[in-house]
C-alpha cells in the first residue's frame, strides 16, 4: 500500500507538543513532508527555539507515528526553526486551543466577568475594583470580587471584610458583605482573595508564576460563587503566568485597562491591551484614575499629568470609560474599609465610580437578560447537581 503525504500529516496530529499542549499539525510546525514512490518518508518539523530539549521527545514520537503506517519503509525526521512572525502565530493557536478547551469553573454563565487590569502598580488598579464593586452594588446588584493579585492582595481591607473562609463537602463559601443603599435597594458583594487564607496580612506570599496560576484557578473552580451579576477579578500588574491563566480558565472575560494620566503609564499599558487581544480577551475599555486634584479653590490640578487614559483609548481603539479624579477620601476609605464611591456619593470621586458602574451595566457590560431563551438555558444547566 502506498503511504500519502496526507497519511503522514494525520499520524502526526497525534504528537503534541509537551510544553503547549497542541499536536504539531495544528501549530502550523510541520514544515515539509516528502513522500517517496518507495516509501521513505522526510519530515521536517520547524521547532519554536533549534535548541528545543523537547526535541527528542518530538522526534520519537513523530517516528514512531510515521512507521506504523502501511508502506513505510524509511523514516527520518529532521528539524527547522520558527522564524519570528511563526512563532507569534503557533503561540496564537495555542492560546485559543487552550481556551477551547477552558475547565469548568463554578462562574455562572449569566454573570459577566470583568477583569481590571494595569501594565504597572501605583495606578489604583485595587482602589478601582473595589469602589466599582460598591458602586454596581449601590445598584442592587451581586457583584463578586476576585483578588487575583495572590502576592499583593489588598481588597479585604478595603472592602472592610476580615473573615477567613471556609466552606463545606470539598468547596470553599466566599466572605460576602451586604451593603444598602440610601433608597432601601440591598445589594452584595462576594470576596475570594488570599488575604482571607493567610494567617498573618503582613506575611509574604513567595511563589512562582505556575503556584500564582494554579491558585487562580483553585478560585475559580472550588468556590462556590453563587448567583451574582458581575465578577471583577483585580488583576496583577503586568502581563505574566496569571494573566494567561485567566484567558484559559475565562474566555469569555472581558478587561477593563486602569492608567493614569502620565504618558509612561500609558506606554506600559498598552502592553496589556496587546496581550489580552493575542489571548483573545475583549478589551472593554479604558479608565483613567487619578485624572486631577481639585483644590478647595475649585481649581484642577494635573499633578500626573493629563491625556493618558485619551491616548491609550485610541492606541486601543476603545472608549475612555470615565476619568477618576484625585480624592483623598478614597485612599480613606480604602484604609478602613469603607469605600469613597458609598461614602462619598456627593464628591467627583463618588459621582465618577457612580458613573463607570452606569456606562457598564447600560452599555459596556448589561446583565444578562434571564428572560432570554438561551440564558435560563444556561441558568437550569448551572442549577443541575453535578453528575
Amino acid at each position: 500500500m502506498a503511504v500519502t503525504v496526507d497519511d503522514v500529516r494525520g499520524v502526526l496530529r497525534g504528537v503534541v507538543d509537551p510544553e503547549l499542549n497542541v499536536d504539531i499539525v495544528e501549530l502550523g510546525m510541520v514544515e515539509r513532508i516528502d513522500v517517496t514512490p518507495g516509501g521513505h518518508v522526510e519530515t521536517v518539523i520547524a521547532l519554536t527555539i533549534a535548541g528545543c530539549p523537547l526535541r527528542t521527545q518530538i522526534r520519537n514520537d513523530a517516528l514512531a507515528r510515521i512507521r506504523s503506517l502501511p508502506g513505510v519503509t524509511e523514516a527520518h525526521v529532521s528539524f527547522g526553526e520558527l522564524n519570528a512572525e511563526q512563532r507569534r502565530q503557533v503561540m496564537q493557536r495555542a492560546r485559543l486551543r487552550a481556551q477551547d478547551r477552558a475547565p469548568e469553573t463554578e462562574i455562572p454563565a449569566s454573570t459577566r466577568i470583568l477583569a481590571i487590569a494595569s501594565g504597572k502598580g501605583g495606578v489604583g488598579k485595587s482602589s478601582v475594583t473595589v469602589n466599582l464593586a460598591a458602586a454596581l452594588a449601590d445598584r442592587g446588584l451581586t457583584v463578586g470580587v476576585l483578588d487575583a493579585d495572590i502576592w499583593g492582595f489588598s481588597v479585604p481591607r478595603m472592602l472592610g471584610v476580615d473573615v477567613r473562609l471556609g466552606g463545606t463537602g470539598g468547596k470553599i463559601d466566599p466572605a460576602v458583605r451586604e451593603f444598602v443603599n440610601p433608597a432601601g435597594v440591598r445589594g452584595a458583594v462576594k470576596v475570594v482573595s488570599m488575604g482571607l487564607v493567610v494567617d498573618d496580612e503582613d506575611k509574604a506570599i513567595m511563589w512562582r508564576g505556575l503556584m500564582l496560576a494554579k491558585a487562580l484557578e483553585e478560585f475559580l473552580t472550588k468556590v462556590r460563587w453563587g448567583s451574582m451579576d458581575y465578577l471583577l477579578i483585580d488583576m496583577p500588574p503586568g502581563t505574566g503566568d496569571v494573566q494567561m491563566a485567566l484567558a484559559r480558565l475565562l474566555p469569555r472575560a472581558q478587561m477593563l485597562i486602569v492608567t493614569t494620566p502620565a504618558l509612561a503609564a500609558q506606554k506600559v499599558a498598552v502592553r496589556v491591551a496587546d496581550m489580552a487581544r493575542r489571548s483573545y480577551l475583549a478589551v472593554a475599555g479604558v479608565i483613567e484614575n487619578m485624572s486631577a486634584f481639585v483644590d478647595a479653590t475649585g481649581t484642577s490640578h494635573a499633578l500626573f499629568g493629563s491625556g493618558g487614559g485619551a491616548r491609550l483609548a485610541a492606541d486601543t481603539g476603545t472608549p475612555l470609560l470615565v476619568q477618576i479624579p484625585i480624592e483623598p477620601a478614597v485612599a480613606a476609605g480604602g484604609d478602613v474599609g469603607e469605600p469613597a464611591a458609598r461614602t462619598n456619593r456627593e464628591t467627583p470621586a463618588g459621582i465618577a465610580f457612580a458613573a463607570l458602574a452606569a456606562r457598564i451595566v447600560d452599555e459596556i457590560a448589561p446583565p444578562i437578560d434571564m428572560e432570554g431563551c438561551s440564558a435560563r438555558m444556561l441558568a437550569a444547566l448551572d442549577a443541575l447537581p453535578p453528575t
